[in-house]
């Protein structure tokens, strides 16, 4: 085998939805780590809500002890990553039209999908917006050069639906029970402080 190939066969697969605050901090610092161990990410997006309910788990927000320390602790690892963060004033934000937007932009292209989690992500803890407010998703989409409307049509199209509900349901048939979750082969990794855990993961490959 050319060893560029083996190369090509590294891959971490990260499940995420993009109203988990961990989850925003792994999309920043997963690309750099497997670009340096020359591996591919296999994205998948997940309904966080469908795994809690299908798991009995719950967002750490709802725990009141967890919840009072939840900002603190996000601010420590968004400075060890060099990232910058704002808890949503508004959160929890109800993410199922923005994971099915996931779906769909995936379906059409890799820059229509990166440039769609940038903008999402951006407006869910990079300058905060109210992301349950239809016309505030529809100025986000606009201002990343989506069409709102075409947007509204693509969320609503039945095998959008049907493959997140899939990926939810296959991702709590394979042991997840929350986001960020990584796979290094059947390898399952929760959290973005495992990602050290990962990334040593990736370079036995």
């Amino acid at each position: 085998m050319k060893p560029e190939a083996k190369i090509m066969l590294k891959t971490v697969e990260f499940l995420f939805d993009v109203g988990s605050p961990y989850t925003y901090l792994a999309y920043h610092r997963l690309p750099k780590l497997a670009q340096i161990h020359g591996a591919g990410i296999v994205w998948t997006p997940v309904l966080l809500g469908g795994i809690f309910q299908a798991t009995g788990n719950k967002s750490p927000a709802e725990v009141p002890a967890k919840g009072q320390h939840l900002n603190v602790d996000l601010q420590r690892w968004a400075h060890a990553y060099g990232v910058e963060i704002q808890m949503n004033p508004d959160f929890p934000i109800n993410t199922l039209p923005l994971m099915r937007g996931a779906v769909a932009m995936q379906s059409r292209s890799d820059e229509e999908f990166h440039r769609y989690l940038r903008a999402v992500f951006g407006a869910m803890f990079g300058r905060p917006r109210n992301l349950n407010i239809p016309s505030e998703v529809g100025a986000v989409l606009a201002d990343a050069g989506f069409d709102p409307v075409e947007f509204m049509a693509l969320i609503n199209d039945q095998s959008v639906k049907d493959r997140l509900k899939a990926n939810t349901t296959d991702a709590v048939a394979r042991g997840a029970f929350g986001a960020p979750t990584f796979f290094v082969g059947e390898d399952m990794f929760w959290g973005q402080d495992r990602l050290q855990f990962v990334e040593q993961a990736i370079a036995k490959l």
